[in-house]
This record gives C-alpha cells, sequence and structure tokens, in this order.
C-alpha cells in the first residue's frame, strides 16, 4: 500500500504502484514539492534498493566520499540518501519531482531478475511515460544517476521515449561486451563477483533480511521472505549466461546501446579513472550518438564522489535545468568539452572544443630495458 507523508520540505510518497505491459507492478518512491503544481522530473531505475541508506548499504563508499568531501553531506540531513542516485533534499527545492525505482525483481518490485536486459529497458521506457503523464508533472522527464542508473539510460535512450527530454550519464557504459563483461574479448568475472553483495542481498524476497529503510522502517527487500532456493530461481544465472555467449552475438547486442537512435540531449560525464567498465562507454557516447545536443565532461577522484559535490551538482543543474525547466542556466555557452586536467597534486579544468582532441600532439615513446623507462628515441643497446 502507498503511504505519504511531508517532511523535510518534500511530499512523499513510497512505493507507488507503476504497472508494467506484462502486469508486473514495479515500486517507485516519489519525492516533490510540497506546493501543488507541475513539475519536471528526475528519475531512475535500478537494482541497488531505493529504500537502502547509502551511508548504511555502502559505508565504506559513503565514508571515503564525505572526509575527501564534506560538502557532501551538507545541507541536507542525508536521510533520503541512496547509493549513485541524486539526493532529493538537493533537488526538489529546485521544482523537480524525484521518482525512484527498483526494478523488476529487485528491492520492492517483484518479478523475474534479468539485469541490463531488454525487458529491464522496456520497464524503463514504460516508467518514463508514466512519469510524464502524472498530474503533477510538466511531462517532460530526465535521468540521472551513476553506473548502473547511468548505463540504462544509454539503452532506453535507443528506444526514443516520446517524454525523454534530457540524459546525464554520469560514470556509463553502453556495450555490454565489450565495456560490462568482456575486455579486449577477455571475460572479466566482475558482475559475478559483484552482484552478490551489491544486488542479490536486495533481491525481492529477502524480506527480513534485507536493510531496512531508514525513514519508513520497512525491509529494502520487500515484504516477502523467499528461501534462498526461490530467490536464486528467481534470477539470471549471469555467470553461465555470460559462458554460454562467448562471442559478441545477438544476447550482447540486445544489452547495448544503438546509438545512431540517440537523438536527445546528453550530458557525458566519464572519469579517468575505471577504464574497464566506465570510461570507454562515455566517451563513446559522447562521440556516437546521434544527438546534435550532447556534451562531454571528464573527470577524476573516485567513481561516485564528484556526482555529490558542488562541482558535480552544479554542473547537473545547469545541463537538467536548461532542458527541462527552460532557465538561464548559461547552458547555452557551455563548451562541448570540459575536462579535468589531472597534476601532482590537482585537477584543472580545461575546455575543448571536440573529442577526440583536434590539436593533440601525438608523440612516440619507446621502451629501455636498461633504464627501465620509457624514451623518446629507440634504444641503441638490445637488452631483455
Amino acid at each position: 500500500m502507498t503511504e505519504s507523508a511531508v517532511a523535510d520540505g518534500m511530499r512523499i510518497e513510497w512505493d507507488v504502484p507503476i504497472a508494467m505491459d506484462d502486469g508486473v507492478v514495479l515500486r517507485a518512491d516519489v519525492f516533490r514539492p510540497v506546493a501543488d503544481g507541475r513539475y519536471p522530473v528526475i528519475l531512475s531505475y535500478g537494482p541497488y534498493g531505493k529504500g537502502v541508506a547509502f551511508q548504511e548499504g555502502f559505508k565504506a563508499a559513503w565514508d571515503k566520499m564525505v572526509a575527501d568531501y564534506p560538502e557532501t553531506a551538507r545541507n541536507t540531513s542525508n536521510k533520503y540518501a541512496v547509493f549513485e542516485l541524486v539526493d532529493p533534499e538537493k533537488w526538489v527545492p529546485d521544482g523537480y519531482v524525484c521518482i525512484r525505482i527498483d526494478s523488476r525483481g529487485a528491492g520492492r518490485s517483484p518479478g523475474f531478475m534479468d539485469l541490463k536486459s531488454v525487458r529491464e529497458t522496456r520497464d524503463l521506457y514504460d516508467c518514463i511515460e508514466w512519469g510524464a503523464q502524472q498530474p503533477w508533472s510538466t511531462g517532460k522527464v530526465g535521468l540521472n544517476g551513476i553506473s548502473y542508473y547511468a548505463t540504462n539510460q544509454w539503452y532506453v535512450a535507443s528506444m526514443e521515449p516520446p517524454h525523454l527530454a534530457a540524459i546525464c550519464v554520469w560514470e556509463g557504459a553502453g556495450d555490454y561486451y565489450r565495456e560490462n563483461t568482456h575486455h579486449g574479448g577477455i571475460l572479466c568475472n566482475f558482475f559475478v563477483s559483484m552482484y552478490p553483495w551489491a544486488v542479490y542481498r536486495l533481491q525481492h524476497g529477502t524480506g527480513e533480511r534485507s536493510p531496512k529503510s531508514p525513514v519508513t522502517g520497512e525491509p529494502s527487500g520487500g515484504p516477502v521472505s523467499l528461501s534462498d532456493d526461490e530467490l536464486v530461481r528467481n534470477r539470471l544465472d549471469v555467470e553461465a549466461s555470460l559462458l554460454s555467449h562467448p562471442l559478441n552475438d545477438d544476447y550482447y547486442r540486445g544489452r547495448s546501446a544503438v546509438w545512431e537512435k540517440i537523438t536527445v540531449p546528453v550530458l557525458s560525464a566519464g572519469n579517468w579513472g575505471g577504464i574497464g567498465l566506465h570510461t570507454r562507454g562515455n566517451f563513446e557516447g559522447f562521440v556516437r550518438a546521434a544527438s546534435t545536443q550532447k556534451w562531454l565532461e571528464v573527470h577524476g577522484d573516485t567513481h561516485w564522489s564528484h556526482f555529490y559535490t558542488d562541482y558535480g551538482v552544479a554542473l547537473q543543474k545547469r545541463f537538467l535545468g536548461h532542458f527541462l525547466k527552460g532557465d538561464d542556466t548559461g547552458w547555452d555557452s557551455q563548451p562541448r568539452v570540459q575536462i579535468q586536467i589531472r597534476h601532482v597534486d590537482r585537477f584543472e579544468p580545461r575546455h575543448e572544443n571536440e573529442w577526440p582532441l583536434a590539436r593533440t600532439q601525438w608523440t612516440k615513446f619507446y621502451l629501455d630495458p636498461n633504464g627501465s623507462a620509457l624514451r623518446r628515441a629507440p634504444s641503441s643497446q638490445a637488452a631483455t
């Protein structure tokens, strides 16, 4: 049953039902301004638990982020902070509705869990259209989030939902084979090792064994408790599926972006680190998406920090404020490429006009085994 409350300057509805085309009902938390009216929507869909507190469910990431950047925990109660998603306390006051949806089979949404599948992407499409048609919505929906919540933005934008107005893809991936599962054609076991602790512990049906929402007190894994065997039967065996598809076939292409169909405005925010999983996707997305309105930003530091820093939030608000609200945020004059250049003790911002950079000066370096160095000229002596 949907519950609602007015708290912390927001009107909040918990476990709002969203019916999919096959009858499965997903559950969403909706945060919106208290005042009646129509507002643009920032939406997300994923498996990390809409009710799991960031500081509890992903404590190591939270502690490091707040220690390195205390600003990320300021000007908010942090009660509604969850991993890799916007904090509604920082967005609702600016006139946005924030919607968080537990993906099929995850959290409080029932169904068979098939992560990053065509079925999930179809669900996200339907959720976008649902959000656009609500009485408190202007009909403009933007997507924002990190990693999983960024990757599926590329996927659903390929389906061209009519009410999708902009996507902010923060460290995502677009190619399920090359970036998610096979690096240079070599199988990567990242998902096989990561899903048990990051996703399966929050699978729908973990019930009382799952973390409880610090706000509602309800179990983040849903109201029912299934046996371990039932949970296994209710999700795709990811390892088996990868082993049964060793080459880049339709299985992977169906879970990848279709760049020529992505025409919505894009902010692709990448990280110089995390090269295997995320970096390629953000550069490829910027270069290959068919959109004529696309921008690239590249930063350093940890995978999640700058999504929450004042720098990152300001960048997101300038982009989404322009395309979802029509505000004069200065985005009209934003250079197409904004990169943070690494120095020994800092990063410095630099603006460019394109990627790859037209003014790149390519330099050849040669291995010198004698000095264990890279040099401008080939070594004159043979060495091992």
